[in-house]
């Protein structure tokens, strides 16, 4: 107890070293000298063609010299966090330039002083993001962060195994798909289903009694074995190897989900209670020392045609104003795709987890 009391005193202290603001201090930036940019992010969050490339990312490369060391690590929030909070109090490099974490995760890592301030001359396609995305609560003006992908929470099911479908979370309760469910570990989301099925506006100024109310609800299914499993990121690969044929999921997903399985097997919905919604954002670790190299690479991803190659590909909404029309010259049937290009009536169905 006392050597874990001591390190944590430790690393407290070296977050709240003098002349750091709270926290520790940005690294040198090296980029100048070496042309490369390590990013972590999520599975299936990138365009791939079939030989398992990144045709953006070569593009980019070829355009600015910089290599790019794409990393797939991001499989859960607190996990990754979990993993390089201690290298983020220190200050260290955590092996990433570049890191894409959801709302919330992100606005405790501004909160710490684990971030490094964005340079906007760096960025100048900054000017093409969403303006409803530039104030935001945990980054006003958008100084530490920027929005990589948006998307919602909701339902999806094996439509082989559930030809009717699923529209509520009482269906998904249904006792013949006992064992047969999968729900995200993101709290937010499997929470923010079940609450919002209890008529409670998630975004708003709910009471400890509702989110208790909500996971005495979550408890029951768990206990008495209706969901099967609480994951991550791979929760898609129990809807893949058939260990689940429904569950609470992330939109673009099921798309990649349909791939793999070379079908249109499953199927994605909003339930009528509502469902989640959410971005997931860049954000230059403190201890990286290739924050212009990692600047450049966020403001190629700000080009609209770029922009428009990934939303078409991992079927999340992109933040980026312009990318719509660039989609459209590529598909035209793209702008009724309400995954990438939400209208106001799709919308009106989800809500922010306050």
């Amino acid at each position: 107890l006392a050597g874990g009391v001591g390190g944590a005193t430790a690393l407290a202290l070296a977050a709240c070293a003098p002349g750091t603001s709270g926290g520790p201090s940005p690294a040198t930036d090296q980029s100048d000298s070496d042309p490369t940019v390590n990013w972590a992010n999520w599975p299936g969050y990138m365009d791939e063609d079939d030989e398992g490339n990144y045709p953006t990312l070569q593009a980019f490369t070829e355009q600015t010299g910089i290599a790019v060391d794409y990393l797939v690590d991001i499989n859960d929030n607190n996990e990754y966090y979990a993993k390089v909070r201690d290298q983020l109090a220190l200050g260290q490099d955590i092996g990433a330039d570049l890191i894409t974490l959801t709302d919330w995760m992100a606005g405790r890592l501004i909160r710490l002083g684990y971030t490094q301030e964005l340079n906007d001359a760096n960025i100048p396609n900054k000017a093409n993001l969403i303006p409803d995305l530039l104030n935001v609560g945990f980054d006003p003006g958008r100084t530490h962060s920027l929005p990589w992908q948006g998307g919602f929470a909701g339902l999806c099911w094996n439509k082989e195994a559930l030809p009717n479908g699923l529209r509520t979370l009482d269906d998904l309760w249904n006792p013949e798909l006992a064992g047969k469910i999968v729900v995200l570990s993101e709290m937010r989301d499997t929470m923010g289903l079940i609450l919002l099925d209890q008529g409670i506006d998630i975004s708003g100024d709910f009471s400890e009694d509702d989110f208790n109310n909500a996971l005495d609800v979550f408890r029951e299914q768990v206990t008495n074995g209706q969901i099967g499993a609480v994951r991550g990121n791979s929760y898609t690969q129990d809807l893949i190897n058939g260990d689940a044929i429904a569950g609470i999921v992330w939109s673009g997903d099921v798309t990649l989900v349909n791939a793999e399985l070379g079908s249109d097997q499953f199927e994605f919905v909003i339930p009528e209670s509502g469902g989640t919604l959410w971005n997931d954002n860049f954000q230059i670790p403190i201890g990286s020392p290739r924050k212009k190299n990692a600047e450049t690479l966020i403001n190629y991803y700000y080009e609209p045609e770029v922009a428009a190659e990934v939303a078409l590909w991992v079927n999340y909404i992109t933040p980026v104003v312009g990318a719509k029309e660039a989609a459209i010259a590529i598909d035209p049937e793209v702008a009724e795709n309400q995954l990438i290009f939400p209208n106001e009536e799709t919308l009106a169905q989800v809500k922010t987890f306050r």
